[in-house]
């Protein structure tokens, strides 16, 4: 399975060796070259795809380090400046000529004599993509754009004194695994007060981007921006029904497993009430995993996790290391969260995190990693569409990677007893996963199918939907504003709206990867590579098939898996 990686980024066939862009006139030429260019036969419209695929490889990736560079420094002015200059002054006129060149190239006599696999895909989505385009959404969306990044600065500002330290709430979260129960009330209190202290400005914020994605749901056609989000999202494999249906089967399969989890670690910390700063502290009073020591140490640590379970996935990251592609670590001024950004030019990804030490950045590092060979084994995919997969299929590759690697945890601990606490800890975790997936889908198609809800309704809303997808045995009291502002924190409902029912899908399919690795590791591992490197040349259903595992997320579905991941964890607790 081993074989060498290629890192020379690709010959530029289009664009000049030099291109470099400074304003929309430097490369709006390029853009009329392909707008003009006459298509005489198959091979001249192969080669408009080609060329259209370099120049917006290009492009995406000089988007991609403006956004590196302003996550990682929040409040560097300049680097925020570059940023929105290319969502203000670029942007909309690539949403114009995207387009005008789908429909160019959907108005083509040869389109059907283009059978390469993938093309197929790639051309159902330029039809959807021509359905509802509308020019008076562009203004729209560079404001939308502009609201997200508000977003980032609001919460990458967000710190607490603790001892006298100034700390991220990422850094202050490690005191949430602490053994002092106090301590950690008082961590707790402080992270959440800290959140409550910018909730109005975060509604405020929420309610300009609700409105502004009304409009365009609206003036695409749509009754909201739900239905418009399936569409803009491509999801040709299932509908809102399927959503529902795995809301309700998560709901009935996975919450009475929450409240027995809920009901052990009540009785294990031998505490008269279950408070939420009691539900990260080890419950049999053992100090919190520390695997590794800062993030060059966690790197290297996961290069050779991934060296063992594959040669070839530890040459991913290496490579990545050596050419400077991640930024780990914490610290004031960084954005929050985590991600694997594609460069779609030169092939290898950037990974972007905020580890603090705990094994939970452990899971995000195998996580993003995990992405990142996605995006390494398909970068030579011939057309950038192909490589622009639907989030269904990057979560499966990211979520898989996270399991078929516990194998090979041992390089993260020292000892037999810490590595089957981090074991129990992850699959504990999916548990609770699958609920906070479906407490944020259901709570996002309830935000745009009532478009015109108040701030109060969208919170009593919140409350309910969290409620119906949360164990009955924390107690609350007290907290009921932390509760009630908890969305907050998700980006995913600021910045990617719809975008996180794929986790959950992608979880239910990574499972079956697992299942599939620990029945054959060869095999197991084998289909997960082949339903990688497809990229995105055959529909969604298929991939899945690639990887040996179904499509599939029914309540019977949903319990076949969780019977599986409670055998496991099982053994892991004998």
């Amino acid at each position: 399975m081993t074989k060498s990686i290629n890192i020379n980024p690709p010959i530029r066939k289009f664009l000049t060796a030099d291109f470099q862009l400074s304003t929309w006139e430097s490369v709006k030429p390029l853009f009329d070259n392909l707008v003009e260019r006459t298509i005489n036969n198959a091979e001249d419209l192969r080669k408009f795809f080609t060329d259209r695929s370099e120049l917006e490889s290009y492009l995406s990736e000089n988007f991609a380090w403006r956004y590196i560079k302003m996550t990682c420094d929040t409040g560097d002015k300049e680097i925020k400046a570059n940023f929105d200059h290319f969502v203000t002054e670029i942007q909309p006129h690539l949403a114009e000529y995207d387009d005008v060149l789908n429909k160019k190239t959907l108005e083509s006599p040869f389109l059907d004599e283009l059978t390469d696999t993938g093309f197929d895909i790639t051309i159902r989505g330029m039809k959807k993509s021509t359905e509802i385009f509308r020019n008076e959404n562009i203004t729209l969306f560079t404001e939308i754009q502009n609201l997200s990044s508000q977003y980032q600065a609001i919460v990458g500002a967000m710190t607490v004194e603790l001892d006298g330290q100034t700390k991220t709430l990422q850094q202050a979260g490690v005191f949430l695994e602490n053994t002092d129960r106090s301590l950690r009330e008082s961590v707790y209190r402080k992270i959440q007060e800290r959140r409550f202290q910018d909730h109005e400005k975060l509604d405020e914020l929420f309610n300009k981007l609700t409105a502004l994605r009304h409009q365009i749901a609206l003036n695409a056609g749509f009754e909201n921006y739900r239905d418009y989000s399936f569409a803009a999202l491509k999801r040709f494999d299932y509908t809102t029904a399927d959503c529902f249906n795995f809301h309700d089967a998560v709901a009935e399969t996975l919450v009475p497993m929450l409240n027995n989890l809920a009901k052990e670690r009540k009785s294990a910390l031998a505490v008269s009430e279950l408070r939420p700063w009691d539900k990260a502290v080890d419950a049999k009073g053992r100090p919190a995993l520390h695997p590794f020591k800062g993030g060059e140490d966690l790197l290297n640590k996961t290069i050779e996790c991934f060296t063992q379970l594959d040669p070839f996935l530890g040459e991913c990251l290496t490579i990545m290391k050596g050419m400077g592609r991640l930024d780990l670590e914490s610290r004031v001024g960084k954005a929050p969260g985590g991600y694997n950004y594609p460069l779609e030019e030169t092939g290898f990804p950037f990974i972007f995190m905020n580890a603090s030490s705990l094994m939970r950045d452990v899971i995000t590092m195998l996580h993003e990693g995990g992405h990142a060979v996605h995006s390494i084994v398909t970068k030579d995919l011939m057309l950038n569409t192909f490589r622009n997969f639907p989030s269904e299929v990057a979560e499966l590759a990211s979520m898989s990677m996270e399991l078929i690697s516990m194998d090979f945890w041992n390089v993260y601990f020292d000892n037999e007893e810490e590595l089957k606490r981090a074991k129990i800890q992850h699959l504990e975790d999916i548990i609770s996963t699958l609920p906070w997936v479906a407490t944020v889908d259901k709570f996002q198609h309830w935000i745009y199918e009532n478009p015109t809800h108040t701030v109060e309704e969208r919170t009593k809303a919140w409350v309910n939907i969290y409620e119906k997808f949360t164990d009955s045995v924390t107690d609350w009291s007290g907290l009921e504003n932390y509760k009630s502002w908890m969305w907050h924190r998700q980006l995913h409902i600021f910045e990617l709206p719809f975008y996180y029912i794929e986790y959950g899908i992608a979880q239910l399919g990574a499972i079956g990867v697992w299942k599939n690795y620990k029945e054959n590791p060869e095999k197991g591992l084998e289909g997960y590579l082949n339903a990688l490197k497809l990229g995105y040349t055959k529909p969604m259903r298929e991939i899945y098939e690639a990887a040996n595992i179904p499509f599939d997320f029914s309540k019977e579905h949903i319990a076949s898996l969780m019977d599986f991941v409670q055998a496991e964890l099982a053994i892991l607790k004998k």
